[in-house]
């Protein structure tokens, strides 16, 4: 009998390989070489040529921005409803948000609200395929063109996500990942960027390991030079950086659970197919909607409540009292969250943000109080029926 409380995600063989780094006392990114692995299978996994492995998908954007030099006064357009990393990343790079609306019925990004947000200063666009949909693709990329806006894929929910026939990391320049506790495959924390762009992937490889210039797109891998690394007359450092690696012992775990992915997002949309039959009948709940040319990857099965007859509160507690195991609010719109609403996130710049005003965006705020998040990390099709049978009977309860 295993040991292991989550056996359905974590194995033998993370232990395996995690006791193999502490015998091999490696534990460092910067001399170790399963991150290097590690990087080249995720790559390979989700079709792109380049991987940067990051201690989080917070500090795989804040690289992002950095490689595409976003700095003071630029703008960068990011939904308003995402998580609050996107916007802090921004404020990080005393850059100036700009949020764009969402599509009612996919709950993405809109991209007629996003091109209308576009000006002289707008440097970069963050577009996050949200609990897994791909984005308008196409039509975003034809306003980056149009602009010469570069587009960072904010990819957190949706690994092995598709737009028609193609991996989403294979669209834009820049895609992020996270493998934080709550994702399809986890690291614990940790986060990857992935490129197809090698001058990108070696700025943000530096970004990620404090500028150090023997880096490459490749390999983060620094003191397995030692000869010359530990000569007094050697400059280790030739651009900006912070310290964002990721450990061996993460990457051990990584390492393993790439080759999970494909079962484990393939596991989520059969639970999510489940879900959906469940919904078909009924009128007031409204999935994403998804079209023939989009393969979604479900971080959760996320419906809109469109009854005002039926509050959230009481949904989840009857959805509760039935035996599921409980269903999550979306996040507050970006600018509606205290930080924001009280202004201390502009004590990072206040010259630069004193006069700042911001967007209102009609259809996030509509649909954010609306939205339910039915969780979808099981550990098969048989232990989601309880969650399942709950939603039925909630649905029949308020029909």
């Amino acid at each position: 009998m295993s040991i292991i409380k989550d056996d359905w995600r974590f194995s033998n063989d993370e232990v395996k390989l995690i006791t193999k780094v502490i015998l091999s006392g490696e534990s460092s990114s910067m001399s170790g070489s399963i991150n290097k692995r590690f990087e080249e299978k995720f790559a390979k996994t989700v079709g792109a040529k380049y991987a940067i492995a990051f201690n989080s998908g917070t500090s795989t954007l804040h690289a992002a921005l950095h490689s595409l030099d976003v700095g003071y006064g630029d703008e960068v357009i990011v939904p308003a409803l995402t998580v609050i990393a996107d916007l802090n990343v921004i404020i990080a790079q005393n850059a100036i948000p700009v949020f764009a609306d969402v599509n009612p019925y996919t709950f993405n990004i809109d991209p007629k609200d996003l091109e209308n947000k576009i000006t002289s200063r707008t440097k970069a666009i963050i577009v996050v395929p949200l609990y897994g949909l791909p984005c308008e693709y196409d039509e975003i990329k034809k306003i980056s063109k149009k602009y010469g806006v570069k587009v960072i894929n904010d990819a957190a929910q949706a690994p092995l996500a598709e737009y028609k026939g193609k991996p989403i990391a294979s669209l834009f320049d820049i895609t992020s990942f996270s493998f934080d506790a709550t994702k399809h495959m986890t690291t614990g924390d940790g986060g990857m960027i992935t490129t197809n762009n090698k001058n990108t992937a070696m700025k943000i490889r530096k970004f990620g390991c404090l500028g150090y210039k023997a880096l490459t797109a490749k390999d983060g891998r620094i003191r397995n030079i030692k000869d010359i690394f530990q000569s007094p007359n050697y400059s280790r450092h030739d651009d900006i950086g912070l310290n964002y690696r990721m450990s061996e012992f993460q990457g051990a775990i990584g390492m393993i659970q790439t080759k999970k992915l494909k079962k484990l997002v393939n596991l989520r949309r059969k639970i999510a197919s489940q879900f959906s039959q469940v919904i078909k009948n009924c009128k007031y709940l409204l999935p994403q909607e998804t079209s023939k040319d989009m393969k979604h990857s479900y971080w959760t099965f996320t419906v809109r409540n469109i009854n005002n007859n039926i509050s959230w509160k009481n949904f989840r507690k009857k959805f509760k009292e039935f035996g599921g195991t409980g269903i999550f609010a979306s996040w507050k719109l970006l600018y509606q969250e205290d930080v924001f609403k009280n202004g201390n996130w502009k004590k990072r710049c206040p010259k630069l943000y004193k006069n700042y005003r911001h967007h209102v965006c009609k259809n996030a705020e509509k649909i954010q109080k609306q939205l339910f998040q039915f969780p979808l990390n099981f550990k098969n099709t048989k232990s989601a029926q309880k969650s399942i049978i709950a939603l039925k009977k909630t649905i029949k309860y308020f029909d």
